[in-house]
Order: structure tokens, then C-alpha cells, then sequence
């Protein structure tokens, strides 16, 4: 594709789209390189990418191309295909959302679409409950206010597969984005009747799903708790308020700057429920209401984050999204056990990146653990799987460490709803003996031991970066005998596929004493990542000995292959010691490499 060409066939086709048009004409030579120097990837969960004119990025044209992809695909190997659609809050993504029915209803497709926002759960819900070939989610689900994205879903509700993904991609490969799309005017869709608005009682259907999740039975719970919430200007507000509500749960203080839709996150700008940042003005409300627990949830709504308040001393924690799912793993099997409800051959499904107590703790309830690759659309599938057995009620618990939370086979994605309402009910159980998560938490470190958890996220931009990130992966599958101070007992690589996984660019070293490393190069993002698992006997211990894990992983990256003619440890594009990249080989000033931690138990927030 020549660059110019391509900017130029743009601004003609894009007359008739003013803003797109200003854009582009304002353009300076490197942003229009930037714009047009490649296609937006379709991937395993769809697109995503940063809002603008061009190729590259997400607009009407891009989202459009991609729907006749799917179409294509769709009658290809449907009969009489139709799709469901959903979108959240994001810039765009109610625009995005009638493009693609418009898309679908000229390719003769019925569409099914929501009349308002609605989480990423409800549309897995939809295309289940409506018989739907295919779902689409507008959202770009947690990432800063820039993005959009574009996940397609399957008949069975979950993400779409791999050779799904790789059919629609070379359909989308022989579209020109212009000349081969079908698309009609999303008024005279519904006109037509091939695009309807889905009827309220599926989002009502859905919220019944979710509360028929509950796991109190007759225990005494104290639903008085002062719950604080935030859905973080995303999709979240009437769902997770209206079950909370009907469920009992009436002492709920929303947070007002967070709570109406905006796509801007004015006082969130990276509105993921990991992030301390985009917790801390609900601990603000929190304190002032010394309420027991907050909770967020990203803009679609599937993950939630939580803090809780230590009756103890009033100050304020963040779980890490491996607290909170062994926290809600116990608590469900707790409860199933003392109701009588636990399955024949229970389950529990989790990531590979997931923290291994959760294994113990299901073990000592007689729950098999099953772990899948990195992503909750695995977890979908191996409930789908037990679906076909006729097993389906085994499932009783699936969690990632990313805050994404499901205990009930009804969607087959995380859900925030779902999370939500879990937490609730859990704290309202503890809070009536006397007691408390954190309280819970440290008993089970008691009992198990001590168990820390982190990511380290580290950021290679470009095509030099990508390649960096080849060579270290490269340079670990060589091998470690030992990692800081811990032995490595077992390396387990997932590249050409490993215990019945599908092949997957992870490395995971088994440490001793329950520890682990895995490594693995983002799927949706320019970032290598390390997660990083250490039993001791408390967290002091664990810190000291993370460090100490992380300092070794940070050398074998050094020393990992020679990417310039300076030598590994010189090279600019490798990490210092103060996780920073001046720059990649031959491209000064385009990386940048930060080191995320995700480590929950603290921080500590001080009582007002």
C-alpha cells in the first residue's frame, strides 16, 4: 500500500464523514504514515486500537470492513445467520454499534441490538438467549480513553476461536474498504425489520441469570452493608445496582462523578479496576461513609475491583484480583458444601497465570482445578465443553488474576455482575459472624501459606520492540536452573502446545515452595509480561524474595542475545535498572518501558 495513495483515496470517500475529513486534512506527513502505514489487526478477540482516520486506527471505515468480514463468514457457514450486538461507553461506540447493523441487515443478516449500553456479559447472554450466530461488543474494554475495540463472539456465547478469527481475517483481506462493503442506513435497518432493538425482557432474563448465582441459601447475612460502587463511567450502573438491589443489597452509595456514561473517564483516565488510580475517588467516598467495601468495574462491565474496610483499624485495602478469587472460590465452596449443592465431580477453571493457592484450596474442597492459556474466552470454552457432556453444573467457579470473575455456565465470559454480587454476599456473610474478608484472607494464609502474587509489565513499542521481545523469550527457553534464590523444579512450554492446550507463546517455570514464573508477550498490547507466584511463611519474606526474583529475570533479559553492536547490556533498548528504555536499535526516542505491579493486601488506605 502506498501511503499517499491510500491518504488520498480517504479524504475523497471521507467527505461525507466531517469530522474524519478535518482530521485527516490536518494531518503532517508523519501522522499520516502513522495513520496509514498498516491495517488495523483482526485478532483472536477482534479489533483494537486508538480512535482517528486511517488504517491503522478505529473509525466507521475500519468497523464496517470488519463487519463485512464477519458477514462473510457468517454465510459462509450459516444457513440464516444472525448476530447480536452490544456496545459500552466508549468515544464512538454507539456509532460503531449501528455501523456494523447496517453492515449485517445489507447482507441480509437479522440483528439483534440493545437500545442502550450494556455490558459485555449481557451480550454473551444475548446470543445465547436469542439463538444468535455471532455477537458483537463495541468497547475496548479497559484500555485508557483513546481506544475502542471490537469483539466478535460465537453461537455458543464465548470469544470467538482461532480459526474463526483466521477465516474472517482473509475475508476481510480480499475487501477493499470502499468498494466491497455492503451498508445500508441504520434508520432504514430497522425500517426494514432486519435490525430490531432486544427485547427488555432478555436484560431482565439476564439479571434473574445472575442472582440465581447466589450461594447464601439460609445463612444469616447481614445485607445492611454499606456498599460503595463505582462503575467507573462505564456500563455498569443499572445492572450491577438493579441486582444488588432485588438481591437485597439497599445501602449502596454510587459514586457521582463515575457514575453516568463517558466515554472521556474524566477522573479516571485509565478506567481499569486494577489500577489504584482508578479506585481512589471511590476510597474517597468510601471513607466518608466508612463503608465496608467498594467496587468498580470497567467500562463493559466484566471485571471487577474491590477494596474492604478492616473493622478493626477503619483503614482501607485493595485486594488483587487473586485475593478476591481465592476469597470467592472458598467462600462458594464453603457454602456448597454446608448447602448440600456441591456437584458430583466439581470444577474450578483458571488461567495458567493465575495464583496455583487457588489449586490447594479447591483440592481440600474435593474441587478438580482445571487450567487453560491466559484469557476468560478458555474458561468459556471448557465450560462449553462440559456443557456437551452434559456435565455443565460441575462448573461452580472460573477466575482470572485479572479481576474477571464467573460461577454460573448462563454467559461464558467474566462478568462484573456477577463479581459484584458475589463480594456482597460474602461480606454480608462474614460481616454477620463477627468478621471479615481480610480477616478471612489472612486465615487462609494461615492455613495455606503466605502468597504473593505480581505482574511486571514491561513495554516494547515497534517492530525493533517486537523483535527484542522475540529474543528474550528466545534466551528463556534456553533454560534456568534457578531463578534468585528459588531452584526451578519443572519448565513447562506452551509453544507447540502442552497438556491438551492449544500452542501459545508462554514459558512457565515451576519454582519450589509453591512459587512460579511465566512469561509471556501481551496479545493485545506491545508488552512482555512477568507473572511472578512466592509461597513463604509472610509477606515480608515474600517481598524480599520477589525482589530478588525480579532482579534475576531483569539480568537474563540483559544478557538475552545481542541486539546491537554494543552488546545486550548496552543496547538502548533493553530495561536499566529503573525500568526504563531510552530507546529501541536504530529508532531513538520511540520506547518507552514501564513496569506494572499488581499486588493487592496492601496498600493500606488510613481510616478518615
Amino acid at each position: 500500500m502506498i501511503v499517499a495513495d491510500e491518504y488520498g483515496r480517504w479524504c475523497r470517500f471521507a467527505a461525507g464523514e466531517p469530522e474524519l475529513l478535518e482530521e485527516l486534512e490536518q494531518m503532517d506527513q508523519g501522522q499520516m504514515e502513522e495513520a496509514f502505514y498498516k491495517d488495523l489487526a483482526f485478532g483472536t478477540g477482534g479489533l483494537r486500537g486508538k480512535l482517528g482516520a486511517g488504517t491503522s486506527r478505529m473509525n466507521r471505515f475500519t468497523v464496517a470492513k470488519a463487519s463485512q468480514g464477519v458477514a462473510a463468514y457468517l454465510l459462509r457457514n450459516f444457513g440464516h445467520p444472525s448476530v447480536a450486538i452490544s456496545y459500552d461507553s466508549r468515544i464512538k461506540s454507539s456509532l460503531f454499534s449501528q455501523v456494523a447493523a447496517g453492515v449485517f441487515a445489507a447482507n441480509g443478516i437479522q440483528v439483534f441490538l440493545y437500545p442502550e449500553l450494556m455490558p459485555t456479559p449481557c451480550l454473551s447472554f444475548a446470543v445465547r438467549r436469542l439463538g444468535c450466530s455471532a455477537g458483537i461488543m463495541v468497547t475496548a474494554s479497559h484500555n485508557p480513553r483513546a481506544y475502542n475495540g471490537y469483539k466478535v463472539y460465537g453461537a455458543d456465547g464465548c470469544q470467538i476461536t482461532a480459526e474463526a478469527a483466521r477465516e474472517i481475517q482473509k475475508e476481510m483481506g480480499s475487501l477493499d474498504i470502499f468498494a466491497d462493503v455492503r451498508e445500508i442506513p441504520f434508520e432504514e435497518g430497522i425500517r426494514s425489520g432486519l435490525v430490531s432493538y432486544i427485547p427488555k425482557e432478555v436484560e431482565t432474563a439476564f439479571v434473574e441469570a445472575v442472582k440465581s448465582q447466589s450461594v447464601l441459601g439460609s445463612e444469616e447475612a447481614d445485607r445492611q452493608i454499606s456498599v460503595v460502587y463505582s462503575p467507573l463511567n462505564g456500563t455498569g450502573l443499572k445492572p450491577v445496582v438493579r441486582t444488588l438491589e432485588e438481591s437485597g443489597f439497599k445501602n449502596i452509595t454510587v459514586v457521582e462523578e463515575q457514575a453516568q456514561p463517558d466515554g472521556n473517564f474524566p477522573t479516571c483516565p485509565y478506567p481499569n479496576p486494577e489500577a489504584h488510580e482508578a479506585m481512589a475517588l471511590g476510597l474517597e467516598y468510601a471513607k466518608m461513609c466508612s463503608g465496608d467495601i467498594l467496587l468498580a468495574t470497567d467500562p463493559d462491565c466484566d471485571r471487577v475491583g474491590v477494596a474492604v474496610r478492616d473493622g478493626r483499624d477503619g483503614t482501607y485495602t485493595l485486594l488483587s484480583g487473586n485475593e478476591t478469587g481465592i476469597l470467592l472460590l472458598d467462600y462458594i465452596c464453603s457454602q456448597r458444601r454446608k448447602m448440600g449443592t456441591m456437584p458430583k465431580d466439581p470444577v474450578c477453571i483458571k488461567s495458567i497465570v493465575t495464583t496455583g493457592l487457588a489449586e490447594r484450596i479447591a483440592a481440600r474442597y474435593g474441587v478438580r482445578t482445571v487450567n487453560v492459556l491466559t484469557g476468560f474466552k478458555y474458561i468459556g470454552e471448557r465450560i462449553g465443553v462440559l456443557e456437551r457432556e452434559e456435565k455443565e453444573e460441575s462448573f461452580i467457579f472460573g477466575f482470572e488474576e485479572s479481576c474477571g470473575y464467573l460461577s454460573g455456565g448462563y454467559v461464558r465470559d467474566k462478568d462484573g455482575v456477577n463479581g459484584a454480587l458475589l463480594v456482597c454476599e460474602m461480606a454480608a456473610c462474614y460481616k454477620a459472624r463477627g468478621s471479615g474478608l481480610l480477616e478471612r484472607l489472612e486465615e487462609l494464609y494461615k492455613e495455606y501459606g503466605y502468597c504473593l502474587d505480581t505482574l511486571h509489565s514491561y513495554e516494547f513499542e515497534g517492530s525493533a520492540g517486537g523483535l527484542r521481545m522475540q529474543e528474550i523469550m528466545a534466551g528463556f527457553r534456553k533454560g534456568l536452573d534457578e531463578v534468585g534464590p528459588k531452584r526451578v523444579l519443572k519448565s513447562l512450554d506452551y509453544k507447540e502446545g502442552l497438556d491438551g492446550l492449544p500452542k501459545s507463546d508462554i514459558l512457565k517455570f515451576v519454582l519450589e515452595d509453591h512459587g512460579s514464573v511465566v512469561v509471556r508477550p501481551s496479545g493485545t498490547e506491545p508488552k512482555l509480561k512477568l507473572y511472578i507466584s512466592i509461597g513463604a511463611t509472610d509477606r515480608a519474606a515474600a517481598e524480599v524474595m520477589e525482589r530478588q526474583i525480579v532482579e534475576a529475570l531483569e539480568r537474563a533479559m540483559e544478557e538475552t542475545g545481542n541486539c546491537c553492536s554494543r552488546g545486550a547490556s548496552s543496547c538502548p533498548a533493553m530495561p536499566d535498572k529503573n525500568h526504563q528504555v531510552s530507546a529501541p536499535c536504530g529508532k531513538p526516542d520511540k520506547n518507552s518501558l514501564t513496569s506494572q505491579l499488581d499486588v493487592g493486601f496492601p496498600p493500606v488506605f488510613p481510616a478518615p
